[in-house]
């Protein structure tokens, strides 16, 4: 009965959408005064999530710890940005994936007597031709190729007080692309600190908060448990990051940001006092942020 109230079609990169109860798995639910998008999917024992509307890969990834490319993979997916409501995903490899595992066998190694010596028969020593050692010239360059030399090009010699030419940045190379810091604060929760996952800045309300690097906005919302308003970006590369507990989200899924671009203003959302939670996700793990940020002055 429930199924006949989902839409179908494709889920959007957006909010995620309240979990529906299901046999194999139970349901989380949410006050009916709060109209935002679920905490989480619906997981059942098997190791398995049912997409719900307005779910996203990069959100079940980054709730189950798992790397969003993985994710694509294991579940034959053409794009991680279109999944379907009511699609169910698996959150572990294929069993055909961990029994190639298996298929190595190992044999002991076979006795196979002793090993036949046979004499190595030396080369016979060369004497002809000889090679005759002549000293560099024009003459002697020529009666051995045939060919004149060239002489070397002149070089143009810059000229005192004049600056040579700067070289060019290479492709694909980005000046925006070294890390910044999210936000300005003082730094109460660090990396490891009672479970912790990233670290935490407090700083006034509504203060701004800075995209550590350029990327991709690839959720924006208020639907992961704990996290508050939360926005996700994805940057070139194996790195996701997330800045939660906000106030107000500026960015939209999809919009791609600068290194330093103002996504959000800090808040307390889910939070018992203003501040920034910051995480950096590398291949789905979380990882010290004090590792890739630059140093603070």
């Amino acid at each position: 009965m429930l199924a006949g109230c989902e839409a179908p079609g494709f889920a959007p990169i957006g909010e995620l959408a309240k979990p529906k109860p299901a046999t194999t798995a139970k349901a989380v639910s949410k006050p009916a005064t709060n109209t935002g998008p679920s905490t989480t999917s619906t997981v059942a024992r098997t190791g398995e999530v049912v997409v719900q509307k307005g779910d996203t890969l990069f959100a079940i990834a980054f709730e189950n710890g798992l790397d969003y490319r993985d994710l694509a993979f294991w579940n034959n997916l053409a794009s991680p940005d279109v999944i379907q409501a009511g699609q169910v995903l698996r959150l572990t490899p294929p069993a055909v994936l961990s029994d190639k595992a298996k298929e190595v066998e190992t044999l002991p190694l076979r006795d196979a007597g002793q090993p036949l010596v046979k004499t190595i028969r030396e080369a016979p020593l060369l004497t002809e031709p000889k090679a005759q050692r002549l000293p560099y010239s024009e003459a002697n360059w020529a009666l051995l190729t045939g060919k004149t030399p060239e002489l070397p090009k002149a070089v143009d010699v810059p000229q005192a007080g004049v600056a040579p030419p700067t070289t060019s940045i290479a492709p694909g190379q980005d000046a925006e692309e070294e890390w910044r810091w999210p936000a300005e604060g003082s730094l109460i929760g660090q990396f490891g600190d009672g479970g912790g996952k990233g670290i935490d800045i407090v700083g006034e309300k509504q203060s701004p908060v800075f995209s550590s690097a350029p990327g991709k906005v690839v959720y924006s919302g208020s639907g992961l448990r704990g996290y508050g308003k939360m926005v996700i970006v994805k940057h070139p590369g194996e790195y996701l990051t997330a800045y939660a507990h906000n106030h107000a989200i500026l960015v939209k899924e999809g919009q791609w940001v600068k290194s330093g671009q103002k996504i959000a203003e800090m808040g307390d959302t889910e939070s018992d006092r203003v501040k920034l939670h910051f995480e950096i996700r590398q291949y789905g793990k979380p990882v010290d942020p004090l590792k890739i940020l630059p140093e603070r002055k």
